[in-house]
């Protein structure tokens, strides 16, 4: 046989013809003639061969969510596979809500647990920010979860431990709202007991989250939300549980429920004339004392820094009045609130802009103050001289502003 020809120098041209190639189709191949392109493997011939039935297998009788024939309703199915839905179907209630695709009645939580918690923790947050608490309530209700509502209680109060005064406050009242409607008093009470069997682990995080949760118990027994028999009943079953001494100790205290109404203090959102009672109350309680950390404790807890300047004019004003016309002693009340604010502002808990402030404020109402005290405006340059002398304040500043 003769060697196949070169074309241009190249590499020699072969007559190769494909398989099952059509002559007609300009030498192309074409794969129309295997079965779906792939030689027909797994390919049924006939799609109603039976090969895709499965058999059904029986009802099992210990399946939860087992309905017998004879008492099967075709109108309605079981979401939980807890008994109380099952027990909730049979009672008569009405159901959950309806499913318009399958055109079924709905019995039991909407919601898995996991997906409660994540909405009532953005609903609680949102609360914190409009402190609209029927908005929270309204929430709670579209959700038709009502096995999950003392989770509420929990989910609530755990948020309001890593907050402040005001965000606690907000919890306490909410609890207040939320109650005996969509929250009732079973439900109120599994809510405490789930919180009150995990604050061992809150603690861990929130040291004073024990403190912290026997203020929420107390408060909510004055406020009605918690019956006085869930700490004796709580008493007996965890004997010694700190929680419950905290709160029955907050309870027998003289003028409770008064106290407990202001349990997180005057941050919590309060008017100004009530931070003016507690500035008032702080400031003699310290003359008393002379105890500066807890004086400053109470201050930071104010929450209040941009009324700092009420707290130095009336602090002043109340150690002229407590000195009166002798004043000269090294205990006096007018040394003693200088050192208060010396030592406020060293800790960078009080500015000396507002220190100045105050002083400015209290000039102006010189005029008034000596027919009281007299002595007040020698009184008051020596106070300056003090806080000049003692670093906090520097420069004087007019602010022109009422009493």
């Amino acid at each position: 046989k003769p060697p196949p020809e070169k074309m241009g120098g190249g590499p020699p041209r072969r007559n190769i013809t494909r398989k099952k190639t059509d002559p007609t189709n300009n030498g192309h191949y074409s794969s129309r003639s295997k079965k779906q392109g792939g030689a027909g493997k797994g390919k049924w011939d006939d799609p109603m061969d039976g090969s895709d039935h499965v058999a059904i297998e029986p009802l099992d009788e210990n399946d939860p969510l087992y309905v017998a024939e004879d008492d099967a309703d075709p109108s309605s199915y079981i979401l939980s596979s807890g008994e109380a839905a099952d027990k909730l179907r049979h009672s008569g209630a009405g159901p959950s809500a309806y499913d318009a695709s399958t055109d079924k009645a709905v019995y039991g939580p909407m919601l898995t647990l996991s997906e409660f918690k994540i909405r009532v923790s953005d609903a609680i947050r949102e609360y914190f920010d409009s402190s609209d608490a029927d908005e929270v309530v309204r929430c709670i209700d579209e959700m038709k979860c009502r096995e999950y509502h003392p989770e509420v209680v929990k989910r609530s109060i755990s948020l309001g431990l890593d907050a402040g005064p005001r965000e606690r406050e907000l919890v306490s009242r909410l609890l207040a709202c939320l109650h005996p409607n969509p929250l009732a008093d079973e439900e109120m009470e599994v809510g405490f007991e789930v919180l009150l069997d995990s604050i061992d682990d809150l603690a861990i995080d929130i040291p004073d989250a024990k403190a912290m949760v026997g203020s929420f118990v107390a408060r909510a027994v004055v406020d009605e939300v918690l019956a006085p028999a869930f700490l004796s009943n709580r008493n007996n079953t965890h004997p010694g549980d700190c929680v419950v001494e905290k709160a029955v100790s907050l309870l027998s205290r003289e003028h409770c429920t008064a106290r407990l109404e202001k349990v997180w203090g005057p941050g919590d959102g309060r008017t100004v004339p009530e931070l003016k009672e507690v500035m008032d109350q702080l400031l003699k309680e310290y003359l008393l004392s002379r105890e500066l950390d807890e004086a400053a404790s109470c201050v930071r807890e104010l929450k209040a820094s941009h009324f700092h300047h009420e707290l130095v004019k009336r602090g002043v004003k109340i150690a002229m009045e407590d000195d009166g016309r002798d004043h000269a002693s090294e205990s006096s009340s007018l040394d003693a609130m200088a050192a208060l604010f010396q030592f406020l502002v060293n800790n960078s808990i009080v500015s000396e802009y507002q220190v100045a402030k105050g002083v400015s404020r209290l000039r102006k109402i010189l005029s008034d103050l000596k027919l009281d005290v007299p002595a007040a405006p020698k009184m008051l340059d020596e106070f300056e001289g003090r806080a000049r002398d003692g670093g906090f304040l520097h420069v004087a500043q007019v602010v022109g502003e009422k009493a």
